[in-house]
């Protein structure tokens, strides 16, 4: 499920089976490093919209958590932890889905689990490389969602 409408309504009716909450989140750089932070956002989009589609009725797809790329650490926690708080009463799993490395170094104070992948170019592939590349990259992750459900069962 998304963060439209319709897919809210069907949440709201259906959400005792909805448990896990998915956030991408997106460092924006403006100037230097502005096409590699919109590549990243790209890869990520993708990515998580092709689990989305995996999981349907399972997990529910956040709207992107984004900040600027100098921001420091401390503030985007702090936010992000703002979120995490308001989540955690209505899903018992938050992921966080990233290409962004300095959320690594930090995730010990996420309650959340934390993916960080690296952001694979999209630009130089074709539409058929670029659905076989992400489709790859969602198979390995179903194994660490289907993982984290059972642990906690």
């Amino acid at each position: 499920m998304k963060w439209i409408s319709q897919d809210v309504e069907t949440y709201l009716h259906a959400k005792e089976y909805v448990d896990t909450a998915v956030i991408p989140l997106f460092g924006v750089t403006v100037g230097d490093g502005m096409k590699e932070s919109a590549a990243a956002a790209e890869f990520i989009t993708l990515l998580t919209t092709y689990l989305e589609r995996q999981f349907t009725g399972r997990i529910f797809m956040f709207p992107a958590f984004t900040y600027f790329g100098g921001t420091s650490e401390d503030e985007n926690l702090a936010k992000l932890q703002r979120w995490e708080a308001n989540l955690s009463a209505h899903f018992k799993h938050i992921i966080y889905v990233t290409s962004d490395f300095g959320w690594r170094d930090i995730e010990d104070k996420l309650h959340g689990t934390l993916l960080w992948l690296p952001a694979i170019p999209l630009e130089q592939m074709s539409d058929t490389q670029k659905i076989a590349m992400i489709d790859s990259q969602v198979k390995q992750l179903l194994t660490v969602f289907t993982h984290k459900w059972r642990e906690n069962v």
